[in-house]
């Protein structure tokens, strides 16, 4: 308010944000900020310098320590790659025990992939979404497999589905099916080291993802099956394929709990690890060329997820 009573608005714009009000005795008086200094050369202004980036230096010593951990995991790929029968590969892959490994090595690994993705992804909504006593034990359990050695696992689903484990004598009376040493067997073996990679992964993407889409869904009067078949499937499709892939790359690797709850049975349960395990010991171009498959194949699904575990700046 003036001297006068006339009281002040406020202007907004462009002249407001460069004068500044100032009252002295009384009055009311425009202030300007002080003038950028002028070039001497040009006589205009002279433009602030942007800051300076710096930069980021290693600590002492880990340079060397890094390059020697990089020699370290490269080194042996490189030697396979190099021991590699290039002449010879396509006459390799093409023997009879080896094609028999690869096939069978595709159903049991997509066998465990469906299973997983049937049994693996209700549970993770159930982790992510549900709270209920016990949950944390639940997942750590759920989780267990992924730290436990493989022939451990392999001798608790002997145990637990064996012809006299607590499952399997029932499986094995009622039903007549028999899992041990057999391709669901095996298949059973690759789903338990691989679900809980899925598991994990769909849980993140559940916690992860924008809930106000499913409550707009359910506002509009969507029931629960269509909101999560229409809202919370494609919400969280990164996940879940990175969650599969992840899960498929497990269980196409497995070998401690195949061998030891399925065996080694060529045409049954010898899938590609076991074939590679047992191929070192009579012909060492074969074990070679089956794990040039399974680098390749591996280094496709780190190619397929570079951008989810690593997303660019």
């Amino acid at each position: 308010m003036t001297s006068s009573g006339t009281p002040l608005t406020p202007k907004h714009g462009p002249e407001s944000a460069a004068n500044l009000a100032v009252v002295t005795g009384g009055t009311l008086t425009a202030e300007r900020p002080p003038e950028p200094p002028l070039s001497e050369a040009t006589g205009r202004p002279v433009q602030p310098a942007p800051p300076v980036r710096r930069t980021r230096r290693a600590p002492a010593g880990f340079l060397p320590l890094a390059v020697v951990a990089v020699a370290f995991l490269t080194l042996p790929l490189v030697a396979l790659v190099a021991r590699a029968p290039w002449g010879s590969l396509p006459a390799a892959l093409s023997a009879p025990g080896v094609l028999t490994a690869l096939r069978l090595s595709l159903i049991c690994s997509l066998g465990a992939v469906g299973l997983s993705l049937l049994f693996g992804v209700p549970l993770a909504w159930l982790l992510a979404r549900l709270r209920f006593r016990g949950r944390d034990v639940v997942r750590a359990v759920v989780l267990l497999p992924m730290v436990l050695p493989p022939v451990v696992g392999g001798v608790a689903l002997l145990l637990a589905f064996g012809r006299n484990g607590l499952a399997g004598r029932w499986l094995d009376g009622l039903v007549g099916i028999t899992l041990p040493f057999s391709t669901a067997g095996a298949i059973l073996a690759e789903t338990f080291v691989a679900m809980p990679f899925l598991v994990i992964t769909v849980e993140a993407g559940l916690r992860g993802m924008d809930r106000r889409y499913e409550d707009a869904a359910a506002t509009l009067g969507a029931g629960r099956w269509t909101t999560f078949r229409r809202v919370t499937l494609p919400l969280i499709a990164p996940s879940l394929g990175a969650g599969a892939a992840l899960c498929w790359a497990r269980a196409l690797g497995e070998f401690g709990a195949t061998i030891t709850f399925a065996g080694n049975l060529p045409g049954a349960t010898q899938t590609m690890p076991l074939a590679v395990y047992l191929a070192l010991q009579n012909n060492v171009d074969t074990a070679v060329t089956l794990s040039l498959v399974m680098l390749a194949i591996s280094l496709v699904v780190l190619v397929g997820l570079r951008g989810r575990w690593f997303p660019s700046r």
